[in-house]
């Protein structure tokens, strides 16, 4: 349900407006001068303000001003008794979605309200869609580990030095790759992915140097590889320590000239390409063991780069926390859900073997199975989704079995339905009343409803 705020000096029009959009299921929320309007503007989350533009306090025009300060993406509506063609257009300059004259008509005001939410919604999915198909996030941490990586980037990303990255699984190693690049002069160019560990040894030649038609029996046409890819920008040499040892010592002829040779082929092709490698390994356990090349060691590791465990960070997680529940409740459109001081400590006490991928889905069970706050109770009942559920509300929860689910998002849709079902026969079925208590717009409780078939006494 859109929540409107509106800021004008006139008790009658407040009232008006008031009415009109409580009457069209609007939640409505009204102040008399611009000060307290922007105080609420801080606050509170809105979908859309009306404000008008002639107000004692303060300029309606210095609200909106601040007011877009405070919250870009916030539609102004601007609203006044003395419209000119030119004070709409000082409006629209600065910001606002549309202009209004006084008093309103009644249509043009609804069509106009649907429109800026119509037009907020469409940022906010375009923001999410956008942070979805980027793969740059933000290096989130204040713990010293962070900070000196985050130095450490700053200093080497401008040159064409190459990394290594080491890390555990699951603790942003590919992050840092993706900085490297980003903050790299070859941040123009493209910045090409290869898992090692994903390709199989007879086919990673062929991924990283190309081929030529007929070297093979399935090369039904020429290729291009990697490296060619990547030429001018960044290769990103992922589980670079579970490669092949023939593959390895082509890969250190193309570092050490600059050039590759496609499989099949005898043309020598010239690449400008810098290679960030990353690995989960001890690579100097693995040259003891004759799995991994000294030489090759040696020139892809110019810089070291170290992302420790969330274990050894665990002063991170408070933030690392509050970023995921931000991204997920908006990916999932509902408003963010606070979690309590004793949670983020529960949290921390876990020993986080998965590191931050772990923490992240972590944060997502939690928001889908927690009420409005979540709790230290909710850690501890779903923090470990393999074992038997702690005791909610003083009753043992039934163990599942956990086995059936081939991925999360079948375990995700099915901690869901069952939540949505609880809450629903707690509240006798009552919509609306099961809608406020888990804290989505009724239609979306209706929407799940609907997607999980569930029916009242089943």
């Amino acid at each position: 349900m859109a929540k409107i705020l509106i800021i004008d000096d006139e008790r009658a029009i407040r009232s008006t407006l008031r009415e009109i959009l409580e009457y069209e299921d609007y939640v409505v929320e009204d102040v008399d001068n611009g000060i307290d309007g922007l105080d609420l503007i801080k606050k509170n989350d809105y979908d859309l303000v009306l404000c008008d533009i002639k107000m004692n306090r303060m300029d309606g025009m210095e609200v909106l001003t601040e007011g877009l300060s405070i919250k870009p993406d916030l539609p102004f509506i601007m609203i006044s008794g003395h419209g000119t063609v030119e004070t709409a257009i000082e409006a629209s300059k600065k910001g606002a979605f549309d202009f209004i004259s006084k008093p309103p008509d009644l249509n043009r005001l609804l069509i106009t309200v649907r429109n800026a939410l119509d037009r907020g919604s469409l940022v906010t999915e375009a923001k999410v869609l956008k942070r979805r198909v980027s793969k740059v996030r933000p290096i989130l941490g204040d713990s010293q580990a962070i900070l000196k990586i985050k130095e450490t980037i700053d200093r080497v990303a401008p040159t064409d030095a190459r990394v290594l990255v080491t890390g555990a699984n699951g603790s942003g190693k590919e992050l840092v790759a993706r900085w490297l690049h980003e903050k790299s002069n070859r941040s123009n160019a493209p910045l090409i992915e290869v898992n090692c560990a994903a390709i199989p040894s007879e086919l990673i030649e062929s991924e990283l140097f190309g081929h030529e038609k007929g070297s093979f029996t399935s090369a039904i046409k020429q290729r291009i590889g990697k490296f060619e890819s990547a030429n001018g920008g960044t290769l990103f040499l992922d589980e670079i320590g579970d490669m092949s040892s023939s593959t390895q010592a082509k890969v250190l002829r193309a570092l050490q000239e600059n050039k590759i040779t496609r499989v099949g082929g005898e043309k020598e092709i010239e690449v400008d390409v810098r290679v960030v490698a990353a690995t989960n390994k001890d690579l100097l356990k693995e040259i003891e063991a004759g799995n991994f090349r000294m030489d090759l060691y040696h020139r892809i590791s110019v810089i070291l780069i170290h992302v420790p465990p969330l274990t050894d960070r665990k002063d991170d997680i408070a933030l690392l926390t509050q970023s995921f529940l931000d991204e997920i409740c908006n990916d999932y459109g509902m408003p963010v859900k606070k979690i309590s001081e004793a949670a983020l400590d529960a949290l921390k006490a876990l020993p986080w073997t998965g590191n931050i991928r772990e923490l992240r889905n972590m944060v997502e069970r939690l928001i889908i199975l927690s009420d409005k706050t979540i709790t230290d109770g909710d850690v501890k009942a779903f923090a470990n989704p393999s074992s038997p559920a702690a005791a909610v509300n003083g009753n043992t929860a039934p163990q599942t079995d956990f086995d059936q689910f081939t991925n999360f998002q079948e375990y995700k849709d099915f901690a869901e339905r069952e939540y949505i079902k609880f809450k629903l026969e707690k509240n006798n079925w009552n919509v609306s009343k099961t809608a406020d208590d888990i804290d989505i717009q009724r239609s979306h409780l209706y929407s799940k409803i609907e997607k999980f078939g569930l029916k009242r006494g089943e």
